[in-house]
C-alpha cells in the first residue's frame, strides 16, 4: 500500500487494492461493441440516434437521467456511443460501467476553452497529454503533474485526421473541476506550461484508461475564449456542423484502434 498523506487527502490512495465497488465484480458483462464513441453533444447523439435508428444495448440510469449505451452499425462494424454527463466523477463512472460492460477502445469529442489568442471557434485539438488539477485522477494513478495519451492512439487519431485533410493541433489542455475558478493567474500558469486548452474531464479519462488497459483518445474543438481580458462565449455551442461532422470523425477513428 502507498505511504499516506494524511494532511492532503486527494493524495491518500490505496492503488494496489480492489475497490469495494469494483465494477467487473458488480456488473455483467454485455453483448456490446468493442468500438464506443463518447460524446458531449447530446443533440447530435440524439441525431444520430434517430436517422440510424440506434438501439440500445444498455440502459443506464444514473440520478441525473438515462445514459444509455446505443449501438449502430458503421462501416460493416459494431459501433457504441453514449453521451458521458458533464464533469470528471459522472464522465468517469459512466466510463467504468462501459468498460465493465465490454467496451474496449474509446474516442471522447467535446468542446474546450481556449488559452491562446486567435484560436478560431470549431479549430480541433487532439489531447497529447493533460494537467491533472481534478480529482478524480488521484484514485487511479499516483501524484503526477500530467497524465498523457497512449502514442498508439494518437497516431490513430491522426491518421484519421490526415486522410480526411482536416486542420489539427496537438494539445496539451488542462482539466479543472472548477470552471468558475479559471483566474487570470492560473489561466497565465497554465498557458506557461504549454496548456492550449481547458476542459473538466480530459485528465480523468486519461488516468482511467491506463488504469484499465483501455485504448482512449480524446478530440476537443475550440469553444470560449479565455485568452484575453474577459471571457468571450462566442456561442461556441451552436456550431452544429462542426459538432456533427466530430462524430463521425470520431466514429471512423475509433473503428482505427
Amino acid at each position: 500500500m502507498e505511504k499516506p498523506h494524511p494532511a492532503y487527502p486527494i493524495l491518500d490512495h490505496d492503488y494496489l487494492s480492489e475497490a469495494k465497488i469494483e465494477p467487473t465484480r458488480v456488473i455483467q458483462p454485455r453483448d456490446v461493441p468493442e468500438h464506443c464513441v463518447i460524446s458531449f453533444f447530446r443533440e447530435v447523439n440524439e441525431k444520430v440516434v434517430h436517422e440510424k435508428q440506434a438501439r440500445i444495448v444498455v440502459p443506464s440510469r444514473w440520478e441525473d437521467g438515462a445514459h444509455p449505451l446505443y449501438e449502430i452499425e458503421h462501416q460493416g462494424n459494431r459501433l457504441g456511443f453514449f453521451h458521458p454527463g458533464v464533469g470528471a466523477p459522472l464522465a468517469v463512472g459512466l466510463l467504468e460501467e462501459a468498460i465493465a460492460f465490454g467496451c474496449k477502445k474509446f474516442v471522447v469529442i467535446g468542446g474546450a476553452g481556449v488559452l491562446e489568442k486567435n484560436q478560431e471557434v470549431g479549430k480541433l485539438f487532439l489531447v497529447e497529454s493533460a494537467v491533472r488539477d481534478e480529482g478524480v485522477s488521484y484514485h487511479y494513478l499516483p501524484p503526477a503533474p500530467e497524465v498523457h495519451a497512449d502514442p498508439a492512439v494518437i497516431q490513430a487519431l491522426e491518421t484519421t485526421l490526415r486522410e480526411r485533410a482536416i486542420p489539427y493541433q496537438k494539445a496539451k489542455t488542462w482539466t479543472t473541476d472548477a470552471p468558475y475558478r479559471e483566474t487570470q493567474t492560473l489561466i497565465d500558469r497554465r498557458r506557461a506550461e504549454g496548456c492550449c486548452t481547458v476542459e473538466m474531464e480530459a485528465a480523468s479519462f486519461l488516468a482511467v484508461a491506463q488504469f484499465r488497459n483501455v485504448k482512449l483518445g480524446q478530440i476537443l474543438y475550440a469553444g470560449d475564449d479565455l485568452s484575453g481580458e474577459k471571457w468571450e462565449n462566442r456561442g461556441w455551442q451552436s456550431r452544429a456542423e462542426v459538432r456533427a461532422s466530430m462524430f463521425w470523425l470520431a466514429a471512423e477513428a475509433c473503428l482505427k484502434l
